[in-house]
């Protein structure tokens, strides 16, 4: 069975340049696939063509077969049904995904809501216990977004995105804008969510080591285009393409340099 299927994607500006080429992948049950690049190598506009969720402007052409939806040409009552349902999304920056003027409870209680149609006490609870989940106390539930560190934050979008117990979870660049420490503890618990639930997961990243620690494929993006792709331990240990190789050299004299200020 095959959650995610893309088939020849291109993501096309309106002045007909190709921001993403014919890019092809799929993702099963439990499986776990990164989308490693720099900036502009088309990692993020590849998880928002996923969505059906591309900026004014941009088409997506190809096939992108989401949970049994066609989402290339869908129009966004069809897309509605998987989003947040049967695929869940967490970016890069907790704060812009808020809302700023909606405390923290309310904000995840909305999709518990639609999905099992609690309310009260019933519905109280589930926001707890989904708070409880990411490792945040109960009190938090009456917290706005600004009145909680950049790591919590993350934490309750995490809670948000599995509100709907998704088949999918498209993780786009998750701890960029967190602490070192904090990026360890949102991968340590990403982790351990997608194990319990058996989630299929897309991780978009920029850091190789990162991606290493998190995904069992890997398919390397540049300009555009995919240029590897293939098991994590074998992209790491051989990578064939150029600019694969100048990722893992990169990762790897970064590790050495941290090793030789040991103490």
């Amino acid at each position: 069975m095959t959650l995610l299927d893309v088939a020849g994607l291109s993501v096309r500006r309106a002045d007909g340049r190709d921001l993403v080429r014919d890019l092809s992948f799929t993702l099963a049950p439990g499986e776990r696939l990164g989308l490693i690049g720099e900036s502009g190598s088309g990692k993020s506009l590849t998880a928002l063509a996923v969505m059906g969720l591309l900026p004014a402007g941009m088409t997506a052409h190809g096939s992108v077969t989401l949970a049994g939806t066609q989402v290339v040409g869908a129009r966004d009552k069809e897309l509605d049904r998987v989003r947040g349902r049967r695929v869940g999304v967490v970016f890069q920056e907790p704060l812009t995904a808020l809302d700023p003027l909606m405390r923290v409870g309310r904000q995840i209680a909305g999709p518990i809501r639609r999905r099992r149609g609690l309310r009260g006490a019933p519905l109280r609870a589930a926001v707890a216990a989904a708070l409880g989940e990411v490792r945040l106390p109960e009190s938090l539930a009456r917290a706005y977004p600004h009145e909680i560190s950049g790591g919590q934050r993350q934490r309750v979008a995490i809670a948000m995105a599995l509100a709907c117990e998704p088949e999918v979870l498209i993780a786009d660049e998750p701890t960029t804008a967190l602490d070192v420490t904090v990026q360890a503890e949102i991968l340590t618990l990403l982790d351990r969510l997608v194990a319990g639930r058996d989630m299929a997961l897309l991780f978009i990243s920029h850091d190789l080591a990162v991606v290493a620690d998190v995904a069992d494929r890997v398919i390397v993006l540049k300009d555009g285009s995919g240029v590897e792709s293939g098991r994590t331990r074998d992209i790491v240990r051989e990578p064939r393409h150029p600019y694969t190789r100048a990722l893992v050299d990169s990762a790897r004299a970064l590790e050495g340099a941290l090793d030789r200020l040991a103490p």
